[in-house]
C-alpha cells in the first residue's frame, strides 16, 4: 500500500485536530504542529471541509475543528474524503475488473486486499491516534516480528 503526501498530510491534519479538541485552530498552527506545506495544507482542509470530516470558521476566534468527534472518524474516512476509495486498479475498483484465464482470481486477491485494509483503517479512530490508543485488533499486528521487515 502506498500513501501518496496528500494523504499522509491530511491524516496528519486530522489526528491534529483530534488532538486539539473543540478548540479552533489555525491552518498555520497545525502547518507548524505538524511540518506540513502551508498551501499545501489549506487545499487539504479544502477536502476535509467538502468531505464532512472538518469545518472552519472565520475570524480572529475561528480557524478549523473537527466537524463531528474524533473518535467518530475513522482513518478511513479521511482517506476517502481526499483521495477517494480505500483500493483501486487502475483507477476502478477492484469488483469492476474482470481478469481472464490464469489471472481470473486477481480480483478475489483485490477484494480481499480492501476488506483487510478496511478491517485497519476503519477501526482506528482520529482520537484513538492522537491518544495513542490503538484497537487492540491493530496493536496485536505490530507484536508479529515479521511486521517490522522491511521487504523490497
Amino acid at each position: 500500500m502506498r500513501l501518496s503526501a496528500r494523504v499522509d498530510y491530511a491524516l496528519r491534519a486530522a489526528v491534529a485536530l483530534a488532538g486539539y479538541g473543540e478548540r479552533w485552530v489555525s491552518a498555520e498552527q497545525i502547518a507548524e504542529d505538524q511540518g506540513i506545506p502551508r498551501k499545501f495544507l489549506e487545499s487539504i482542509l479544502l477536502q476535509l471541509r467538502r468531505g464532512g470530516i472538518a469545518t472552519s470558521k472565520r475570524g480572529s476566534e475561528g480557524g478549523h475543528q473537527l466537524a463531528r468527534p474524533g473518535d467518530e472518524i475513522s482513518l478511513a474516512d479521511v482517506i476517502r474524503a481526499v483521495d477517494g476509495p480505500l483500493v483501486g486498479v487502475r483507477g476502478e475498483r477492484p469488483e469492476q475488473i474482470a481478469y481472464t484465464g490464469t489471472a481470473a482470481a486477481m480480483t478475489n486477491v483485490w477484494i480481499a486486499l480492501r476488506v483487510s485494509e478496511r478491517h485497519i483503517l476503519e477501526s482506528v479512530s482520529l482520537a484513538a491516534v492522537a491518544n495513542d490508543d490503538l484497537p487492540t485488533s491493530v496493536t496485536k499486528l505490530l507484536e508479529d516480528p515479521d511486521a517490522w521487515v522491511i521487504r523490497d
